[in-house]
């Protein structure tokens, strides 16, 4: 088995996580990929335009233009240590968060965190005069509001589930996601400050969900259903595999008549010398099956 071959195996029978991981990772090398092209053609605008047509704008025409970056803009990245260290946070608290939540669950969260972030840094960025300049050409990509909200998520659902950590030793979850919090989203705002504003609109949602999924609400069920009516449109149908019987040849026809009536034969032979109450519940029922073909 090659290593498509097991890449393929690994997303088709992987978990949720697994496949958000390797989502966001085959659109890095795409776009890695084509950065590569724009470059080799000293064509900087190929690679803008690829980045522009994935992210989210913070300007409302241009998001009515392109309204489905508000899903793809939180699998983009374009720094090999942005996507690092986001799908190692993803894959750590993932993990955490699938020990008491199901799959369903940390997928809702994935992308409900990663829209709510994207609304906050739109709504920041035209309501706010510190970014009155920018608004028309700045646009958002990662998946940091969304790995933000599910932090947040399993950290209110089990605060204090215990994570061991190099050189600090052993840590309540509850003080990690805080520092998470405080030094990525809050620490320097003036620097990536549309990203920062992402994260805490990601950190909102995950504490919004699992307060409401411990009084009994799971509001991700609705978005649930949307993915689910999706994937039945583009999953492909089993194709229907007709069979077609060969027909018997008369040798066989003829060999399989003349076993048939052997078997009839012996029955009734038996019958003779012991009587029908001899023969066995089989017997009997082949015996009743041959008197109905002759009626």
């Amino acid at each position: 088995m090659g290593i498509w071959d097991d890449i393929k195996k690994t997303f088709r029978d992987g978990s949720n996580l697994t496949r958000l991981i390797y989502i966001n990772i085959a659109v890095f090398i795409l776009i890695t990929i084509i950065a590569i092209i724009s470059f080799l053609l000293n064509n900087t605008a190929i690679s803008e335009k690829a980045i522009n047509l994935f992210s989210v704008p913070s300007s409302f025409k241009a998001l009515i233009v392109r309204p489905w970056t508000l899903i793809t803009y939180m699998f983009v990245h374009k720094d090999i240590w942005h996507i690092l260290f986001n799908m190692l946070w993803l894959y750590w608290f993932g993990r955490i968060f699938l020990e008491y939540l199901d799959q369903r669950k940390l997928v809702a969260v994935y992308l409900l965190g990663g829209i709510s972030g994207a609304l906050v840094y739109i709504l920041s960025f035209n309501i706010f005069p510190a970014f009155s300049s920018v608004v028309a050409e700045s646009v958002a990509i990662g998946a940091s509001a969304s790995v933000m909200a599910i932090v947040v998520a399993i950290a209110v659902y089990v605060p204090d589930y215990i994570v061991q950590l190099f050189l600090f030793g052993r840590i309540k979850i509850k003080y990690m996601a805080l520092a998470i919090f405080v030094l990525t989203s809050i620490m320097d705002f003036s620097v990536n400050s549309g990203g920062k504003l992402a994260h805490i609109g990601g950190a909102f949602f995950g504490y919004f969900y699992t307060i409401n999924l411990r009084q009994g609400r799971d509001i991700g069920k609705g978005f649930n259903r949307v993915i689910d009516f999706f994937v039945t449109i583009f999953k492909p149908r089993q194709k229907l595999k007709v069979t077609h019987k060969k027909a018997a040849t008369e040798f066989e026809y003829n060999k399989t008549k003349a076993e048939h009536q052997s078997r009839i034969n012996s029955i009734l032979d038996k019958i003779s010398k012991g009587g029908y109450d001899s023969l066995t519940k089989e017997e009997k029922e082949t015996l009743f099956k041959e008197s109905q073909k002759k009626n």
